[in-house]
C-alpha cells in the first residue's frame, strides 16, 4: 500500500519541484557530508510549502546543502515518502508522526520507524468555532449538535475525536459532518451546522472570512479536561488564542495545539542533521523575515511535547545548547 501511494505521489511531486529541481536518488554524499536533501512539504497553497521554501533557502546558506523542495499531500504522505526513501526531510504535524511511530489511528497497522524528529517549529492550533445562537458555551455542549470534524480520515478528525472524548462526548453523541475548513465556514454561514473543528495556524483564513459576516464563539479547551487530554496524548500543548484574533473576539480563548515539526530520515548522517539543526536556529532572523511562522522558532518549544525520538544529530545539538539533558 505504501509503495503504491508513494508512487502516485512521486508523479505529482515531479511536476512540483522548486528551488533546484528533482533528485530521483537518495541524498548524494560528498566527502564531509550530504550535498542534497529532498524536503517534502504540503500543497502549493499551504503553509508547509511556503515555509519549507524559506527554511530550505536559509539552510542552504547556513550549510551549503542544496534542497529540492517538494509539494506533497502533507503529513501522512510525507511520512510515507521518507519511509519509501523518496524524501530525506519533511514537515508534519507532531500528532500524525506519533500515530505513525506507534502504528495507531491514521497509521493503524502501518507502523513506520524510518524517521526521527529534528525540530518542532510552530503551533497548529485546535480551534473549535461555534455559532453563538446555538446555545453552545463549552465543548460538552456540542452533544446533540451539528458539528463538522474536518475531512474524513484527516488529522483534524482525530483531534476532534480526542478533544470530545476528554469531555465525555463521542462522535455518536453529535450529528457529525466531515467538511473542509472552507466548507465548514460556509455551512455555518448558511445555518447548516452549529460548530466546527479547525486545526491550523491562527488566524485561519476560513474563520477570518466567516467572522466578517457572522458572529462566532471560539470555545475553550482548558481545565481538567485539557490536562487529561495532554496526559493521554502528549503531543498536545496548551495554547492561548489572543482576543482580537478574529472580528468580534473580545476575550482570549485557551485551547490546545499540535506542532508543525521537521522530521528527517534515519539514514541521514549524524553530522549532517547536527549542522541542519544548528543552521535552523542560527538562521531564525532570516527565516522570520521570509515567513511569519519563522518568528515562532524557539529552542525550548522545539523539544517539548515531542513523543518521537530525536535524530542523534539533533539531540547532540540540543544537548550542546542545554535544552535537553
Amino acid at each position: 500500500m505504501k509503495i503504491k501511494l508513494a508512487g502516485v505521489l512521486a508523479v505529482v511531486l515531479t511536476a512540483a519541484m522548486v528551488i533546484t529541481g528533482c533528485s530521483s536518488s537518495s541524498s548524494s554524499e560528498v566527502p564531509g557530508g550530504v550535498s542534497r536533501i529532498r524536503l517534502a512539504t504540503g500543497g502549493t497553497s499551504g503553509t508547509y510549502y511556503s515555509y519549507g521554501g524559506v527554511i530550505a533557502q536559509a539552510l542552504k546558506e547556513a550549510t551549503g546543502i542544496t534542497f529540492d523542495v517538494q509539494a506533497s499531500g502533507a503529513s501522512k504522505a510525507n511520512i510515507f515518502l521518507i519511509e519509501d526513501k523518496e524524501a530525506d526531510m519533511a514537515i508534519v504535524q507532531n500528532d500524525v508522526m506519533d500515530y505513525a511511530y506507534k502504528g495507531t489511528d491514521l497509521f493503524e497497522n502501518e507502523k513506520t520507524g524510518g524517521f526521527s524528529t529534528m525540530a518542532a517549529c510552530y503551533s497548529e492550533i485546535c480551534q473549535v468555532v461555534a455559532d453563538p445562537n446555538s446555545g453552545i458555551e463549552t465543548i460538552a455542549d456540542l452533544k446533540g449538535k451539528r458539528v463538522s470534524v474536518g475531512d474524513a480520515g484527516s488529522g483534524v478528525e482525530f483531534n476532534a475525536k480526542q478533544i470530545l472524548e476528554a469531555y465525555g462526548v463521542t462522535f455518536d453523541d453529535i450529528k457529525k459532518q466531515n467538511l473542509s475548513f472552507a466548507d465548514s465556514a460556509n455551512a455555518m454561514k448558511d445555518g447548516k451546522i452549529d460548530a466546527f473543528f479547525c486545526t491550523a495556524g491562527a488566524p485561519t483564513t476560513a474563520i477570518m472570512e466567516l467572522a466578517t459576516t457572522n458572529d462566532i464563539k471560539v470555545l475553550n479547551v482548558d481545565g481538567a479536561e485539557a490536562e487529561k487530554l495532554m496526559t493521554d496524548y502528549p503531543f498536545y500543548a496548551s495554547y492561548t488564542i489572543p482576543a482580537g484574533t478574529y472580528t468580534g473576539m473580545e476575550e482570549d480563548a485557551t485551547t490546545v495545539a499540535v506542532k508543525a515539526t521537521i522530521i528527517v530520515s534515519n539514514d541521514l548522517p549524524e553530522d549532517a542533521v547536527y549542522n541542519l539543526t544548528k543552521g535552523l536556529f542560527e538562521s531564525k532572523d532570516s527565516i522570520a523575515a521570509g515567513h511569519s511562522k519563522g518568528a515562532e522558532l524557539d529552542l525550548e518549544y522545539a523539544v517539548s511535547s515531542i513523543s518521537v525520538p530525536f535524530h542523534p544529530g539533533a539531540e547532540k545539538y540540543y544537548r550542546e545548547v542545554g535544552v535537553i539533558e
